[in-house]
């Protein structure tokens, strides 16, 4: 599986604050397509643990699912529908007041500001146009029309400009179009021209480094910000996932820290919480992302959070418990892509392979990104019918085409790269990807990545030392793992391969549907050799 990265999060309206004795999250975020300047109309954005036990079936079995098994996702959905709608009801009252001042409050703003254009040579902030809830959800193709409108009247808000790039971030990231980040670097720069300082640009082209997977330079314009204004909720986040996505934990874990000292809210909770999980700690991760969900208001934050929840408890092979976490996020926001993800690998790790592989099929028709892609072709491979095997080799051509497209607009993809090529390409360009990456970047995916490019490359002494590295925090990641086990076994650590391919099938059985086959099969062998 994909490492989470954290590379553009919208913005979210910040909900109550955690108790005092919570601790934060990570994850980041991140759109127009070329030729389009940042003022024109928008094209429409679709809206885009050891926890309890695990599902029937194992990721060995193949066939349809059952009726019922469909029908439990079904009524998983209405359920949390019914009591969602009941939630709200009474929430709506308490919000409806808030939002009644605040309304009066932005207006008031946006008169005060807009006396100041006389002569529309000095650059001006309209609060009207900047609300963070045009970033989440459904909202944002209107959000981001809004703001073109806005910016067509008032061209020299430099904060209209600041929102409309991360807007613009945000609508690659949840179209997986990389095509959109020309865009968002345009509004960027023209915010910054009207207003060097002003700290909402400076941390918008933190969110587009960390987007385009460029982390030094993303730290470096979060520091920028934040040396602005210490409490820019969208810097700080973009420090922890530079940091994180840098390799270093002990600064991400410092960062989120502060972050949730200054501006606590969904965005740095959820940060947080993934900070722990890559050092082994899941019971704070999943702690803090309860609260995290319990604190949510919105459909964009509903979705989210209980996405990240479904991903951890998947890592830890709760397949029931993860189904439910995706249900809850779709129940919100019925075509919120990593959900739909998500629900279709835990479908596969459940063993209902039928409905994993139309889920996923219908999730690659609109966004073709590369970990869905891969695990589709894989779904395909495993399923062996007649045309699966040009079906998948299909899907990783894709991974290709992406790949070349996210190059050409300013994304650094050679983790992608090398983690779809080393099973499914050029093994050479797999490791020559990720020897670059690693010189780039020392985290435990990068390692991981390295690794496995040496070892299906014939280079397995090589490789131990980087698959050593990428356990080494205690990260439970069975991937990882399964990784580590088999160079162990190439390279004359019977003992060590046991226990790392045996963990690896303990923690998440259905890790990946060709890889847990795999560790099955050199388990046995390595039995049978004692």
């Amino acid at each position: 599986m994909a490492p989470r990265t954290n590379d553009g999060e919208p913005e979210r309206e910040r909900p109550a604050s955690l108790p005092a004795a919570t601790a934060p999250v990570t994850e980041t975020a991140s759109g127009e397509a070329p030729g389009a300047a940042p003022g024109e109309a928008a094209e429409t954005a679709d809206a885009s643990d050891t926890e309890g036990g695990r599902a029937a079936g194992s990721a060995e079995e193949t066939g349809e699912a059952p009726e019922s098994a469909a029908d439990a996702d079904a009524d998983r959905v209405a359920a949390v529908r019914r009591v969602a709608a009941a939630g709200r009801r009474w929430r709506s009252v308490q919000l409806g007041a808030c939002a009644a001042m605040l309304a009066v409050g932005l207006t008031a703003g946006a008169i005060a500001l807009g006396a100041v254009r006389d002569g529309g040579a000095t650059p001006v902030a309209a609060a009207a146009a900047l609300s963070p809830g045009l970033l989440a959800g459904a909202d944002l193709s209107t959000g981001i029309a809004s703001l073109q409108a806005h910016l067509r009247d008032q061209p020299r808000d430099f904060g209209g400009w600041a929102t409309l790039g991360l807007a613009y971030v945000e609508q690659a990231r949840t179209q997986g179009d990389p095509s959109r980040y020309p865009q968002a670097e345009q509004a960027l720069d023209r915010s910054v021209a009207l207003r060097p300082d002003n700290d909402q640009a400076l941390a918008g082209r933190a969110a587009l480094a960390a987007a385009r997977h460029e982390f030094g330079a993303a730290l470096a314009h979060a520091d920028r910000s934040l040396k602005q204004n210490p409490y820019n909720e969208r810097a700080l986040c973009s420090r922890i996932d530079a940091l994180v996505e840098l390799g270093r934990y002990e600064e991400a874990s410092a960062a989120a820290r502060t972050a949730d000292e200054r501006r606590p809210g969904v965005p740095v909770f959820t940060r947080y919480a993934y900070v722990h999980e890559l050092r082994g700690d899941v019971t704070t991760a999943r702690r803090v992302l309860d609260q995290a969900l319990a604190a949510s208001t919105t459909p964009g934050d509903i979705a989210y959070v209980a996405t990240q929840l479904g991903q951890l408890a998947w890592n830890q092979g709760a397949y029931d418990t993860a189904l439910t976490h995706y249900a809850r996020a779709l129940a919100a926001d019925e075509n919120y892509l990593p959900a739909l993800e998500g629900r279709a690998r835990a479908q596969a790790a459940s063993g209902r392979r039928a409905e994993a592989i139309q889920g996923l099929e219908n999730v690659v028709a609109r966004f073709p990104l590369p970990g869905p892609l891969v695990e589709l072709g894989e779904l395909y491979e495993a399923r062996g019918g007649e045309g699966d095997a040009a079906k998948a080799e299909a899907q990783y051509r894709l991974v290709d085409a992406w790949t070349a497209l996210a190059r050409a607009n300013g994304v650094n993809a050679d983790l992608d790269t090398a983690l779809a090529a080393a099973d499914h390409g050029d093994k050479a360009a797999a490791l020559r990807a990720a020897r670059a990456e690693w010189d780039r970047r020392r985290t435990v995916h990068t390692a991981d990545a390295l690794a496995w490019a040496l070892h299906v490359n014939g280079k397995d002494d090589e490789a131990l030392p980087y698959a050593r590295r990428a356990t080494a925090t205690g990260y439970g990641n069975a991937a990882l793992l399964y990784h580590r086990g088999v160079i162990e076994r190439a390279t004359g650590h019977p003992d060590e391969a046991r226990t790392h391919l045996t963990a690896a099938l303990k923690l998440n059985p259905g890790f990946s549907v060709l890889g847990a086959r795999e560790a099955r099969s050199a388990l046995k062998t390595l039995e049978a050799a004692k």
